[in-house]
């Protein structure tokens, strides 16, 4: 176990002036807090704290920032109170720690709106102090190392979460190591058998493969030393999320993944840079499109280096990056080297100006209140990848790769999105979803009074467009529903002999408003046209139970009469809607859902319910005010169609095998379709009836077990 003597010799090393007292005195106070609290392994919830301290000692933070980890649990999971550690600690680090600190005093419907809250509080904290990021990550960090202690369920959910939020946020500030490490772990832990069989196949060749880095080493020394260039080199296997990311986006087998192996040149200057790049192509052939200049046009998280990849000794591929060793100091530390926290002084203006892309990301948030629909938002946002376009004033514009004119509106002014109705680029018109390219200098044609288009959303890429786009359409259905919804109530007024429009203004309105859970009398209005409470609820709060002669069935009939027909014989779906029996239910053709995947309901009028996977791309783009609560209601012999991709080697029997494999777990074979493409690789498409979840993962890791069977992949749309 990590000891503070450790932490405070790692300070010392690197800063000799660190106030140490701060440091000493948060240990003693977390000590005493967390005195007889244990960890799931067994040790002292001490260990924690202490071991989070050291990672950000190793970063180099400053005292503040390690008190503060130091103490990132302690009004979480302790007595103790902010005031409590203000008095002691000031406002500085107290801002941190509550920065760090979960939602868990406040109540939420579901984990998932927790989550989404957590993050959202914790990002809006990010942009006051990137400090209370760092010590998230460093936390996030020891406790996917610790991961193993944990239920298989509770491990699972939160390696996901690590590779949806953490591990992008690390890549985002330029904290490669930990990314690395973070999908790693997590990946070992979600994919158990494919993480087991790449290291595997890494350690099989691995004395031939440290025998072919060494050589190249010494290739790329000796013509750096021929041409008198000072340089260190380096040689490292790539890790295994990235070799797997590459099996899996090219469907290629583990023999296939070229440049498994990555070197790096370290020079003193940038003209060393390109001097050292210049020898590189000398001696190997370049591959044109794998080459990346990120000295010319570093990332946004300030990350710097030449990017080549080169038809090296032996024909094999390999990638090499060129850098200084300020870039190497960056790219192992990130924001962490550019943000100089000294004690008394404020931090890094040009940092602060450099990680503009933060506020950003808060911004493009603060208008989503969909847990679902926030989390998918900042998946986004974290995304990578960019495309840098012009403004016809020559202003350079950042946007998400794959963006389109419709976003680059969007990114000027919302009311210019909202009015979009073509696009030049570089002088000539383009279809709206055009994909911008970087360089491409982009014009918006608009028109006055033009409204935007909800099919928009197929194709626009950023968090700022879809969410303005959503907005939009969800202010007109608002519309739509409220006007819907006053007439459905004026009329089952009037079978009560009441007037509508009288009561509606009253103080017993707004009450009632209230009851139902809702704010304005205008929202409980939209949520009748909706179809989400019916016109006999309202009613019966105005009507004494002994005058009310409609009965239980009249209010499923008018549910019926908004979400569809009524069936005649019982529903055989197998999924429950909200408790009501015999309400017209199908489901999303985009992502096939079947028992055991989580799924949520939306009404249309005049067409029932439609099911979707909670994460399904169609529905994120609903109208979150039409979902309504299902459940899985499976009865006996019901089966799901399911679709799934299966990529194999061609052989002489392989159709028989695979056909074979599905049909000894019953499942049975709806269509089938295959492709043999010229690489001597089959693509077999199979829609497939199945029970549920359980039964398509066995057909799965069963055909997955087939002689010649390189990948077996769900298929959604």
């Amino acid at each position: 176990m990590i000891r503070i003597t450790d932490i405070v010799d790692r300070v010392l090393e690197y800063n000799a002036d660190s106030d140490i007292d701060i440091i000493d005195r948060a240990y003693i106070f977390s000590a005493r807090v967390h005195e007889g609290q244990v960890r799931l392994s067994g040790e002292p919830y001490l260990s924690h704290p202490l071991e989070v301290a050291y990672i950000l000692a190793d970063m180099n933070l400053d005292a503040v920032s390690i008190s503060a980890a130091l103490l990132h649990d302690v009004i979480e999971d302790t007595h103790a109170t902010n005031e409590e550690v203000q008095q002691l600690f000031g406002d500085e680090i107290l801002h941190i720690v509550s920065g760090v600190t979960k939602l868990s005093s406040l109540t939420f419907e579901n984990a998932q709106a927790r989550q989404a809250e957590s993050i959202r509080k914790m990002l809006l904290a990010m942009a006051d102090d990137l400090r209370v990021i760092l010590i998230k990550l460093a936390d996030r960090l020891h406790n996917m190392r610790t991961l193993q202690f944990h239920k298989e369920a509770k491990r699972r959910a939160i390696a996901r979460e690590t590779l949806d939020i953490y591990a992008p946020l690390a890549a985002r500030l330029g904290i490669y190591w930990m990314k690395r490490e973070l999908e790693d772990t997590a990946f070992r832990h979600i994919l158990p058998t494919e993480y087991a069989e790449i290291e595997d196949r890494l350690a099989k060749d691995k004395k031939e493969r440290e025998a072919y880095v060494e050589s190249v080493k010494k290739i790329i020394r000796e013509k750096m030393a021929e041409n008198e260039l000072e340089c260190e080199v380096l040689g490292r296997y790539k890790y295994a999320y990235s070799i797997y990311q590459k099996m899996k986006s090219q469907e290629l087998a583990f023999e296939d993944v070229y440049d498994i192996i990555a070197f790096r040149i370290i020079v003193k200057t940038v003209p060393k840079c390109y001097e050292a790049l210049g020898f590189i192509h000398s001696m190997w052939k370049p591959i044109d499109i794998k080459f990346k200049d990120y000295i010319a046009r570093p990332k946004p998280n300030m990350y710097q280096s030449l990017h080549t990849t080169v038809i090296g000794p032996a024909g094999e591929r390999i990638e090499i990056q060129i850098r200084t060793w300020e870039m190497d100091r960056v790219a192992k530390s990130g924001v962490a080297a550019h943000w100089s926290y000294k004690e008394g002084q404020s931090v890094d203006e040009d940092a602060s100006h450099k990680f503009a892309w933060i506020q950003n990301l808060i911004e493009n948030q603060e208008i989503t209140k969909d847990p679902d629909e926030f989390l998918e938002n900042v998946r986004i946002d974290l995304f990578p990848d960019e495309v840098y376009v012009f403004t016809p004033n020559g202003e350079i514009k950042t946007l998400t790769k794959g963006s389109t004119p419709v976003d680059f509106a969007y990114l000027i002014h919302t009311e210019v999105g909202h009015q979009c109705t073509g696009a030049k680029v570089n002088g000539r018109m383009v279809p709206l979803r055009y994909e911008l390219q970087t360089g491409d200098v982009v014009e918006i044609v608009t028109t006055k009074n033009h409204q935007p288009s909800k099919d928009w959303l197929k194709f626009v890429q950023t968090v700022k467009a879809r969410s303005r786009i959503r907005q939009w359409i969800k202010t007109q259905e608002k519309d739509r529903s409220v006007s819907l919804g006053r007439e459905m109530l004026e009329k089952a007024f009037r079978k009560h002999k009441l007037d509508y429009n009288i009561l509606s203004k009253t103080d017993e309105m707004e009450k009632l408003a209230g009851v139902f859970g809702f704010k304005r009398v205008d929202d409980l209005i939209a949520n009748v046209g909706y179809g989400k409470i019916t016109p006999l609820q309202v009613v019966r709060k105005f009507v004494p139970p002994t005058q009310e002669p409609e009965s239980q069935e009249d209010e499923q009939s008018i549910l019926h009469k908004i979400m569809g027909r009524v069936r005649n014989k019982k529903s055989k779906t197998g999924v429950l809607v909200r408790g009501l029996d015999d309400i017209l239910v199908r489901f999303g053709k985009c992502c096939q859902p079947v028992p055991g995947d989580p799924i949520i309901g939306y009404i249309t009028q005049g067409y029932g319910v439609t099911v979707h996977r909670t994460n399904c791309v169609n529905a994120l783009k609903m109208n979150p005010e039409r979902g309504i609560d299902v459940e899985w209601n499976q009865g006996p012999d019901q089966t799901y169609p399911a679709k799934i991709r299966v990529n194999s080697t061609d052989r002489v029997g392989l159709l028989a095998d695979v056909a074979a494999s599905i049909s000894k777990f019953n499942a049975n074979i709806v269509s089938a379709n295959t492709t043999t493409r010229e690489n001597h690789t089959v693509d077999s498409m199979f829609t497939l009836a199945v029970e549920d979840i359980n039964h398509l993962d066995k057909v799965v890791s069963a055909l997955k077990k087939v002689k010649g069977v390189l990948g077996v992949k769900r298929i959604y749309n």
